[in-house]
């Protein structure tokens, strides 16, 4: 490996941890992901552990909450902690419109979030964060698992002079590209948004940069031509999906609840349990528009 990614191991490896009195906050690895004990989120929470939260969420950006026994009611209330509810993007008539659920079987043919991505990147404000409660998993043994990748560290370990380049670009996200990527046109009452990003964004809450590009949404890098542009999204993407220093792995058991950082994680949901079936319900948290 080379110096420069070692470096960014080390400023990374080496921070402070975050010291929690009302909470118990497990890493699941030194780079990202956490599992957090000791609370019950069907109870109203203290404002030192909102706090604790808070600050758990910014060092390990994705926490992993198990045995929850959530209303729809709970979970709402647990995500307006950290903002206002954010919209679904198209949802079922008579269905909750913060509440997407996720759900698939013997039936399905394709399942959500089945690659590497970051949710609704394309809108002009992206999401600040998901909460993800599932209820129902696959058989044991069946697989569902979701993977968590850290863009501050893509960022961090890829060499000076490419983020030398890469500062400056902007990319364009599409909201279409995933439907038409699956054969498929967004339905007739969704607004496709469609929105230009830096490809280097700063955290909005802690200022560290990160990469903030990914297959599903980003159609090409504005500054270059659609060749140049294929090849370097080409390369961050595998950059992404093959370097394992960068990712955690969340396994789900009933009543577990996930809270990732939408604004500097991608997530990829494995779908290797067919013809077994998973549900959840998903409720996100309006964000800001990425500034670099």
């Amino acid at each position: 490996m080379e110096q420069f990614a070692l470096d960014a191991l080390e400023r990374v490896t080496t921070r402070p941890p975050v010291h929690c009195s009302a909470i118990r906050v497990d890493p699941l690895t030194p780079v990202i992901g956490a599992e957090v004990s000791g609370l019950d989120l069907t109870k109203e929470l203290t404002p030192d552990q909102v706090d604790e939260v808070r600050q758990a969420f910014l060092a390990h950006h994705v926490l992993v909450f198990r045995d929850q026994a959530l209303t729809d009611e709970d979970h709402k209330r647990f995500a307006a902690l950290f903002g206002p509810l954010h919209l679904v993007a198209a949802p079922v008539d008579g269905s909750d419109p913060y509440i997407l659920e996720i759900s698939a079987g013997k039936e399905s043919r394709a399942i959500a979030g089945n690659g590497w991505h970051a949710d609704g990147t394309a809108d002009t404000e992206p999401s600040l964060g998901s909460m993800l409660h599932i209820t129902r998993v696959p058989e044991a043994g069946s697989g569902g698992d979701t993977m968590f990748a850290n863009m501050h560290l893509a960022y961090d370990m890829l060499s000076p002079a490419m983020k030398t380049f890469l500062e400056g670009l902007t990319a364009v996200h599409d909201g279409a590209l995933p439907w038409r990527n699956a054969g498929q046109t967004p339905p007739e009452n969704y607004e496709v948004p469609c929105n230009e990003h830096p490809v280097v964004v700063r955290h909005p809450d802690t200022g560290r940069k990160l990469l903030f590009v990914n297959q599903p949404y980003t159609s090409h890098i504005a500054q270059l031509s659609r060749t140049e542009s294929d090849a370097v999204l080409a390369m961050l993407y595998d950059h992404i999906e093959r370097t394992p220093l960068l990712h955690c792995r969340v396994r789900w058991q009933p009543g577990t609840l996930v809270f990732w950082d939408n604004r500097c994680v991608q997530h990829h949901a494995i779908w290797d349990y067919y013809p077994h079936s998973r549900y959840g319900r998903r409720i996100a948290i309006d964000g800001t528009r990425p500034q670099a």
